[in-house]
């Protein structure tokens, strides 16, 4: 309970913002969608509000306890098997949701296992280049047989995370695991080799599994219609290339300040995901560019103070556990907006704390917890 005496309220005040704003904004663009799904207008507002303050709680949990006992072999195996367990059950029966089979149903509940590997991943990357074995095989350049276990449990999750097809979760996952690569101290040159061998394996081990797996056509058709779409988005404005077509309609709309709350347009069965993938359009129409400008400044200021904080760290695993957390936020932010204003193909990536979505409020908050535990650990020691 002492580390939440010592909150870091750089990160805290710009987190409950967002969600306030994403609070919002899920109810104003969603209100629609539910009523036409035969839902109360608020369906999607409860169960936002629900997830939020799950997130907040699971956030003063990860502050307040001592997250190293997560870094034994029993956790670290025990959550590779269960999320390998989860990921061979989505390959057999997951709920497919735009395409990709990624969702577990748990009655009126859906959580998506790929989110929660971020988290995972996080902590396992951390604590394998911090142990001091790895310092001194690093400085032998045999950095290898240090990192093959974790390298091999990351590259078989983030392929199952892409056999699925998620391919967003799959490049978050992967700039993760290298800006931390990078942030240890590994040479450049041997970083790349990290990243080669998980991209080899996606491409030659996961992809080919896909084709066999993977409903028939999904991984060909689906993913492929969406990048056609990218590159072409007018010309297939009726079919693959509508969500595109529809935030810029929703962008141009807006204009500096919006229609204002409420009065999108798009929102009205237009635009495809208008809580979800395209929250930052319907924003954008309603409250204007300033809103986004206003939302990328919060974000950007708790990706800034993480990054401060895992500089002043005094140790190696909680220097990496910040690195990761802000590369997630920031990497996932860059491609939802990215996907919504055309700079990128559209993956089905969430904005952080505005978007709808449990598993990734969690997985962010979680996450979240961490930087925060660091942070409070990091105060006592200057007071002390």
């Amino acid at each position: 309970m002492k580390r939440l005496k010592k909150l870091d309220y750089l990160i805290i005040v710009p987190y409950l913002t967002l969600c306030a704003i994403g609070i919002v904004m899920v109810y104003s663009s969603s209100a629609n969608v539910a009523i036409q799904n035969g839902s109360s207008p608020t369906a999607y507002l409860i169960k936002q509000v629900m997830w939020v303050i799950v997130g907040m709680v699971l956030t003063g949990f990860v502050t307040a306890m001592n997250f190293r006992k997560w870094q034994t072999k029993v956790m670290i195996i025990g959550g590779f098997c269960v999320f390998l367990l989860f990921f061979i059950y989505l390959l057999a029966k997951g709920q497919t949701v735009n395409g990709a089979a990624g969702w577990i149903s748990f009655g009126s509940i859906n959580l998506q296992p790929a989110e929660f590997v971020k988290f995972y991943l996080i902590i396992l990357v951390a604590h394998a280049l911090a142990s001091p074995k790895r310092e001194s095989e690093l400085l032998g350049g045999h950095w290898w047989w240090t990192m093959r276990g974790p390298l091999i449990i990351s590259a078989i999750l983030t392929g199952l995370v892409f056999i699925q097809p998620d391919m967003g979760s799959a490049s978050i996952i992967t700039a993760i695991i290298y800006m931390m690569c990078l942030a240890s101290g590994i040479p450049v040159k041997r970083s790349w080799k990290i990243i080669g061998a998980t991209f080899v394996g996606i491409v030659f081990v996961a992809f080919p599994i896909a084709l066999k797996l993977s409903e028939s056509g999904i991984v060909k058709s689906y993913k492929l219609a969406r990048l056609v779409a990218f590159v072409d988005p007018f010309g297939h404005a009726k079919d693959t290339g509508q969500q595109l077509v529809n935030s810029y309609y929703a962008l141009s709309n807006g204009g500096l300040f919006g229609v204002g709350l409420g009065n999108s347009i798009q929102k009205r069965g237009y635009l495809p995901e208008p809580n979800t993938d395209f929250i930052m359009a319907i924003t954008g129409e309603e409250l204007g560019l300033a809103a986004i400008i206003v939302i990328l400044l919060l974000l950007g200021l708790i990706v800034w103070r993480t990054i401060k904080i895992g500089m002043h760290a005094d140790n190696v695993f909680d220097t990496l556990v910040c690195y990761g957390v802000a590369t997630y936020y920031a990497v996932q932010a860059s491609i939802n907006v990215g996907g919504v204003v055309g700079f990128l193909p559209i993956t089905g990536v969430t904005f952080p704390f505005i978007s709808y979505g449990g598993s990734s409020m969690l997985s962010l908050t979680l996450c979240l917890g961490l930087v925060l535990n660091v942070s409070a650990r990091e105060r006592g020691k200057k007071e002390k």
